[in-house]
């Protein structure tokens, strides 16, 4: 049984997590493209004392048909690095977490560039580790096709290795900047890497000195076996998409039990399942809001966003017939067979599947009033499910209006949420500490 309180993370995707939602009244549906939005929508999960805004990220547009892009918002958004830069500047307490690929990024670029986040913030930078999962990407890095699940993980084992290392070439304390002697940096304070592996050879050292947090918090996605030997060795939250308690509580025990082999307590690592909550003041309040936005779904953008998450092209069958037979993807693996499973489960149509993940894409999808969602929350927290949930609002600002205004109060009631932050960094906010053993003098800012 978890005891304490939750981490919430306030998961910002553009216009909102519904796929309609950008057409919703309690949408701004400018959001990937004016910074302003972003501003207000950090400020709030700010002030409602979040651990972490979360943003992910795709190395290229996500439906091969341009048909199905051309309506929806997802087709234009910020490269989340930068805009965390600019929302740096304008919060102070807050979490920043980005989403960057393994396999189309360079690991001294990604670890420079998350450290330089790290410092803008003052150690609030957090790095989601993902191997991308789509030929659209691929394609816009000279290949036809994805790489294999099996050969992205494997690359993604040694970078990650390779980005701990540089973040580590520079002790604590090497900066001591004195004028009079001429020394910037003490002698033998940062050295080089030196690291030569299959698939990088990186001499190092990192150009810019240990960052606040000793290095940013990094952060995974991945459900799959190599994804969670990766986390279970790495991570210090954990990202996944579950349907039942009892789904949950399994992958729960499963990579707390794993973490062992690598020598972290269980607790050096938060689990945060993703949560799509519609919240109305009464349940029939919830259920006209959530009717709403289905109503506005394209069909054509409805089938998209399916063939998207089963890693195959839909278009040619009926929308009401039942979802074929599918071989396995090389994409994501672990959200393909949520899907099928799901299909299987419910006996649904392509239509009925695609109207059911229009909003939470596989994962928890809660539509009722405050206290039924902190009832299915606390129950999830109570059981071993979760350490937290990763908030998706349906739309922006509306839906986290929503959840912060009606949701959050319950939560306090019940003791399960803070109503303060203790520390400025983000590894503060999670009580947590960075994965053992890497380099020498790590320290943990609060």
């Amino acid at each position: 049984m978890t005891h304490g309180t939750m981490r919430l993370g306030a998961f910002f995707y553009a216009t909102g997590h519904h796929v309609a939602g950008w057409r919703h009244p309690s949408s701004e549906a400018d959001g990937g493209l004016v910074l302003d939005r972003y501003v207000g929508w950090a400020k709030r999960a700010e002030a409602a004392k979040f651990d972490l805004i979360f943003l992910e990220d795709g190395t290229g547009i996500r439906d091969a048909d341009l048909r199905s892009s051309e309506r929806t918002a997802r087709s234009a958004h910020f490269e989340p690095v930068t805009l965390l830069s600019a929302l740096a500047a304008v919060t102070s307490r807050i979490g920043l977490v980005a989403t960057t690929s393994t396999s189309f990024n360079e690991p001294y670029n990604v670890a420079r560039r998350f450290a330089s986040l790290d410092h803008l913030s003052g150690g609030r930078a957090g790095w989601n580790l993902v191997t991308s999962a789509t030929d659209l990407e691929a394609a816009n890095f000279g290949n036809d096709t994805i790489a294999r699940h099996a050969d992205r993980y494997e690359r993604a084992e040694e970078f990650v290795d390779v980005v701990l290392g540089l973040w580590n070439t520079w002790d604590d304390d090497a900066v001591v900047i004195d004028k009079a002697s001429g020394q910037f940096s003490k002698p033998d304070g940062f050295r080089t890497l030196d690291h030569k592996g299959k698939h990088f050879e990186v001499r190092g050292p990192l150009n810019i000195a240990r960052t606040p947090q000793g290095q940013p918090v990094l952060v995974q996605a991945g459900s799959s076996g190599p994804g969670r030997d990766l986390a279970a060795r790495t991570a210090e939250i954990v990202f996944t998409a579950n349907q039942t308690l009892d789904e949950a509580v399994d992958f729960y025990r499963d990579l707390k039990e794993r973490m062992a082999r690598f020598g972290r307590a269980p607790d050096d690592l938060k689990i945060m399942p993703g949560l799509f909550p519609v919240v109305g003041r009464t349940e029939a309040e919830a259920r006209e809001k959530f009717e709403e936005l289905q109503a506005l779904i394209d069909p054509v953008v409805g089938l998209a966003l399916l063939s998207r998450m089963v890693g195959h092209d839909l278009s040619a069958h009926d929308p009401d017939g039942p979802v074929p037979e599918l071989p396995e993807t090389e994409g994501g693996k672990s959200r393909q067979q949520l899907m099928l499973d799901l299909a299987r489960r419910e006996g649904l149509s392509l239509r009925q599947l695609y109207l059911r993940i229009a909003g939470a894409r596989g994962h928890s999808q809660i539509v009722g009033t405050p206290a039924q969602i902190v009832d299915e929350m606390e129950a999830r927290f109570r059981a071993g499910g979760a350490d937290g949930f990763n908030i998706m609002p349906p739309t922006l600002p509306g839906g986290l209006d929503d959840f912060i205004e009606l949701v959050l109060p319950e939560l306090r009631r019940r003791g399960l949420f803070r109503t303060e932050y203790e520390g400025r960094t983000l590894r503060s906010h999670l009580g947590s500490r960075p994965p053992a053993g890497y380099g020498p003098g790590r320290r943990i800012a609060g």
